[in-house]
């Protein structure tokens, strides 16, 4: 069977790596890479350090408004699949690659899978919402990671085509979370090596909600400056010049700039973390999968099942609300483990095999 799988942001390559691993070993897979993150932090190295085939197609398609993303890439994808002609198309998540494959395949009779399908946060206003939700419809098989997207998915009458494999992020956290962590490439803003302190507190913080101007951001890093350990801020590169003009006005000095991460790090960093703060899908997942608290910035819920026993709480973009959360303490129920046993990959190719053979 001939699948095309297109990726483009960090989250969908930390699926691919075991998505794409379990695919070749049954099929024949073309992958695209649309560029929608686009240096070598944010995208290339974690090919490299992940292992993640080298991609057949990059569109080199980053910058300008969500209508510009999406209709140059949907202009490229377009063209491949109609010279690739594949028998499925297979996309993860919820980003701008998600939504310009789908509607490109779908236009072209071509049956979409979808990977991480039926998350809902209950709001339009959020971009990533409307991707997902349109990519869910548009596809012809729909794996979800938990039991409560799948229940989403049958209220929304896509019951027939879903199916809850687990998350497909676990796979790869499980495999990287066993591996030694001898060289951490952990650098500031200006190249030079961190020095990971003894305890620290790991952070992110990229969505526009919290980083479209410098109030949200200020009030942010002022609950972390705050903290009895420092923090390490891995920054996103176009908030780069904000999150360092806003350290060097209020003088934090509790706060230690970073370049992204690649994703070996990050995983190492979020294992060995006092705590975490971040308004990142996947980071609070990985938080959660490593036992370790999460503080989460936004203003809706994104992985409901990280909400309990204080292990990921959700809070305003204010120090004082953020300082409280953390001030909390968590407690863990060994039993509870809502996103699978880190065997996603295997139960969506078992399932893709038999819908290529017609047995669903």
């Amino acid at each position: 069977m001939n699948i095309v799988t297109v990726v483009g942001a960090r989250p969908q390559l930390i699926k691919a790596a075991a998505g794409s691993r379990q695919i070749r070993k049954e099929h024949h897979e073309v992958l695209v890479h649309t560029g929608q993150h686009f240096d070598d932090n944010m995208s290339a190295v974690f090919f490299r350090e992940m292992e993640i085939p080298e991609p057949n197609y990059n569109l080199g398609i980053s910058g300008g408004t969500h209508a510009q993303m999406t209709a140059k890439m949907l202009i490229g994808i377009e063209e491949i699949l109609q010279k690739e002609n594949p028998d499925a198309l297979l996309v993860y998540g919820d980003t701008n690659s998600t939504l310009a494959a789908a509607l490109a395949a779908v236009k072209l009779h071509i049956p979409v899978i979808h990977v991480e399908a039926g998350n809902r946060l209950g709001t339009l206003d959020s971009p990533e919402e409307v991707n997902r939700i349109t990519a869910d419809h548009m596809a012809t098989l729909d794996f979800c990671a938990t039991k409560v997207a799948l229940e989403k998915l049958r209220q929304e009458g896509l019951g027939d085509r879903s199916f809850c494999v687990g998350n497909i992020m676990y796979d790869s956290f499980l495999h990287f979370i066993d591996l030694p962590w001898n060289n951490p490439n952990i650098v500031d803003f200006n190249g030079n090596p961190v020095i990971i302190p003894r305890e620290y507190y790991y952070m992110t913080c990229h969505r526009q909600e919290n980083t479209f101007c410098d109030e949200p951001l200020t009030e942010i890093l002022l609950a972390m400056n705050s903290l009895d350990a420092p923090t390490i801020y891995a920054v996103h590169p176009r908030n780069h010049d904000r999150a360092k003009r806003i350290c060097e006005k209020e003088n934090f000095r509790n706060i230690i700039l970073a370049q992204p991460v690649g994703y070996s790090d990050s995983v190492h960093l979020t294992k060995n973390a006092k705590k975490i703060v971040t308004d990142s899908g996947g980071l609070q997942c990985e938080a959660f999968y490593a036992g370790v608290q999460c503080v989460f910035v936004l203003d809706f819920v994104v992985w409901p099942e990280t909400m309990v026993d204080n292990r990921n709480q959700l809070a305003k973009a204010d120090h004082n609300d953020i300082i409280e959360k953390l001030s909390r303490k968590q407690t863990i129920d060994p039993t509870y483990q809502p996103f699978g046993n880190g065997h996603a990959a295997e139960k969506i190719c078992e399932i893709i095999h038999k819908w290529e053979r017609k047995e669903l």
